[in-house]
């Protein structure tokens, strides 16, 4: 019994890690129904973008998010500004094309300027340090930061949308972007401003996952899977859908380990075809008036 516990609470406190993945996908879609495919790319960006800030400045790795979250925010905006923005109106096809040159170019600019060699963030005992539930029972201070990290930045991300002027400005293009630029919105600034806030939570997902695992050039195609089938489980574009997605498939893969470790991944996968199958819309998709 403490087993099956300790498996579906570990599984739980991954899903955190997967909902940090997948809410700057969601966000995105949600504003301006982009699929972006360099995502997990960029999670990886921000994880080199982290140990270069601890490397050259000696900060610990999760004070490097002072320096990461706007380093990142510029480097979205930027992209969405000067170059994703053209691709958008011109159908799904554009979009998808870019952002796959751009995963690419991300790939192989990070192979040359730190090779393929793997690196890790080390944050000391606190990574390893646990809470005892009782026996056989703990929870990991890291993890449960990560969890947490998760759910506040998911509850911001909502506020931000409904209840501030810039939120109902992203919700404006989004649902009538011709009716809102009758209105003067600027729908390029606005684009570029939520892909900007998209990098700025990747961050934290990046640089979690650089102190929580190795990383290379190369992980990022894997990133972006699990941060997809987040989001398709939650439902597009729904925010804490998103969370929901992370836990479920956090919680299939650690039973799949539980079962077998080869099935760890696989777990994941028929989790996410299940509820393709049946809820093809996903568990808790956005309303659509």
């Amino acid at each position: 019994m403490t087993g099956a516990i300790d498996t579906i609470l570990q599984g739980t406190l991954l899903g955190g890690l997967y909902a940090l993945f997948a809410a700057g996908l969601s966000l995105i879609f949600g504003v301006m129904r982009l699929v972006n495919i360099a995502h997990g790319d960029l999670i990886v960006l921000a994880a080199y973008t982290a140990f270069l800030a601890v490397q050259l400045t000696g900060i610990d790795p999760l004070s490097s998010l002072i320096i990461v979250v706007p380093v990142m925010f510029v480097i979205g905006y930027a992209l969405q500004r000067g170059l994703l923005n053209a691709t958008l109106g011109r159908g799904i096809l554009p979009p998808l094309l870019v952002t796959f040159g751009l995963s690419i170019i991300i790939q192989n600019a990070l192979l040359q300027g730190f090779s393929a060699d793997s690196r890790k963030l080390l944050l000391g005992p606190f990574e390893t340090a646990s809470i005892p539930l009782g026996p056989d029972l703990a929870i990991g201070w890291f993890p449960l930061l990560i969890f947490a990290t998760a759910v506040v930045v998911i509850a911001a991300l909502q506020a931000l949308l409904h209840r501030t002027r810039i939120g109902r400005a992203f919700r404006a293009v989004s649902d009538d972007p011709e009716t809102a630029r009758l209105y003067g919105v600027d729908h390029r600034h606005l684009f570029a401003m939520a892909m900007g806030v998209a990098l700025a939570v990747v961050s934290f997902a990046g640089v979690f996952l650089a102190i929580r695992t190795n990383f290379d050039p190369a992980i990022g195609p894997a990133r972006l899977l699990f941060a997809f089938e987040a989001v398709i489980i939650g439902g597009l574009g729904s925010l804490w859908g998103t969370l929901a997605g992370g836990v479920i498939l956090g919680i299939a893969q650690t039973v799949g380990a539980k079962i077998d470790p080869a099935w760890q991944l696989l777990a994941g996968h028929i989790a996410f075809l299940l509820v393709l199958i049946f809820r093809p819309r996903g568990l808790f998709p956005r309303a659509v008036d």
